[in-house]
């Protein structure tokens, strides 16, 4: 073997991953509400790059401002009502009787609620509130005890159990089973490990089935509704639509900014120094690879989504229990692109169809084998199965995750294994059968 130092020349190809590349790779997988910030951040740095964005209108500070001043004055006082959220804090104020209050406990009382998280859930110490505001902590929890009488029930609780003692309390005071069973056997209550209840309170099944029942009608989150959140609009890349030549394809663009060229700017600076010709040339080529990486974008997307509606017509025209399997190595490989190419493709892309707005990538589901030959089922077809068994099952002997098995072989043909419909059954929230069964 030569270890011996030397210099040879060897010539390889490899793909080089360029600036211009990665910007394209990047402007494919972006989003709309993405691609605008990433345009509008080029544009400071261009000034060869112009946005033209079909919702914006150019403003004039001088006309506008007088005619906001008019259409406000015409307007109806309570259409100039900010859309503001009620915060917990000021829903828990408004309730207080603070002629009942001393100074000190409505300064006690304003402290606890800056300890409330936002599902209402008391999060702070006694012993350290006492201490900070320098009141005994008998004062303290006396206060607490005035926030928890409040509404919503179940607010300033310290745990899930508290919680649900305050709503029993306040709901159904005469329901003392009830109560004992959350103060008591709160944890093999939760685990639906009833047989020790019922022996040891003397109780059946089906009583503490009823208590179960009363507790999924109480909240455990009894702040989370006074949190408005802003509402989320999502914007179609895509619309299928059904004619009477079959299913047709057309691209939204409506909401994606345009850009142009600033050819007045660059006719301005151009041939007056070296350097500046060098900084305009650049701009030139950046903008001209922008551009072209927007087309290449749109022409991708088409084709993906185009394909996609040619794979599933029977999605479109009937419903989603049509879909049949299709993963992205498949339409990759008929599209003779890259996998990771319709990945990006479909990140954070939706498609508006008859059957509403749909993410692309809900298209893509796995295969599972079925005991035709050559025939397969997705993934989603065999959640909506699983869905419909458990909904026709015998809730007083529900089926287990391997009679499922079973009943999906013999009356749908569809194999596949009992760890699959476990994964399935807890991506569709549906507990297990011993979580299911009811009494009589």
């Amino acid at each position: 073997m030569d270890l011996k130092a030397g210099l040879w020349q060897q010539q390889t190809l490899k793909l080089a991953m360029t600036q211009e590349l990665s910007q394209a790779i990047a402007l494919l997988q972006y989003s709309v509400q993405e691609l605008t910030a990433f345009l509008e951040d080029k544009a400071l740095e261009n000034p060869l790059l112009k946005i033209e964005n079909g919702t914006v209108k150019p403003m004039n500070p001088l006309i506008d401002r007088n005619r906001r001043m008019h259409q406000k004055a015409e307007k109806n006082w309570i259409d100039q009502i900010a859309d503001k959220p009620f915060s917990l804090e000021e829903h828990i104020l408004t309730q207080l009787n603070t002629t009942n209050l001393s100074a000190e406990q409505e300064r006690v009382i304003r402290c606890l609620i800056q300890n409330l998280d936002e599902n209402g859930y008391f999060m702070g110490e006694i012993s350290e509130i006492a201490n900070n505001l320098q009141v005994g902590m008998d004062v303290v929890e006396d206060c607490l005890a005035v926030i928890q009488t409040l509404e919503p029930a179940g607010i300033g609780a310290r745990d899930l159990q508290e919680c649900l003692l305050i709503q029993f309390y306040y709901k159904y005071p005469m329901n003392e089973l009830a109560q004992t069973i959350i103060t008591d056997y709160f944890i093999p209550f939760a685990e639906k490990k009833w047989k020790v209840i019922t022996k040891e309170l003397g109780v059946t099944l089906k009583q503490v089935q009823d208590v179960f029942d009363e507790v999924q009608l109480l909240s455990p989150k009894p702040g989370g509704g006074l949190h408005k959140e802003t509402t989320t609009y999502i914007t179609p890349d895509a619309m299928v639509e059904q004619t009477a030549e079959g299913l047709t394809v057309r691209m939204v663009d409506d909401s994606l900014p345009r850009i142009s060229f600033n050819n007045q700017y660059f006719k301005q600076f151009n041939n007056q120094d070296q350097q500046v010709n060098r900084f305009l040339q650049d701009k030139v080529q950046d903008y001209h690879w922008i551009l072209k990486s927007m087309e290449q974008r749109r022409e991708t997307l088409t084709r993906v989504v185009a394909k996609i509606v040619e794979k599933q017509p029977a999605f479109f025209q009937k419903g989603v229990q049509y879909l049949i399997p299709m993963t992205m190595k498949e339409v990759a490989k008929e599209l003779d692109i890259h996998e990771s190419t319709v990945s990006r493709a479909v990140r954070e892309k939706y498609i508006q169809t008859p059957m509403g707005t749909l993410a692309l990538k809900s298209f893509f589901t796995s295969t599972i084998q079925t005991t035709t030959d050559d025939e397969t089922t997705s993934s989603a077809q065999v959640k909506n199965e699983i869905s419909a068994l458990i909904k026709e099952e015998n809730k007083e002997k529900p089926l287990s995750d391997q009679e499922i098995v079973e009943q999906l072989k013999i009356l749908k043909g569809i194999k596949v294994s009992r760890r699959t419909i476990a994964k399935y059954r807890d991506q569709l929230g549906i507990p297990s059968s011993s979580k299911r069964k009811r009494f009589n």
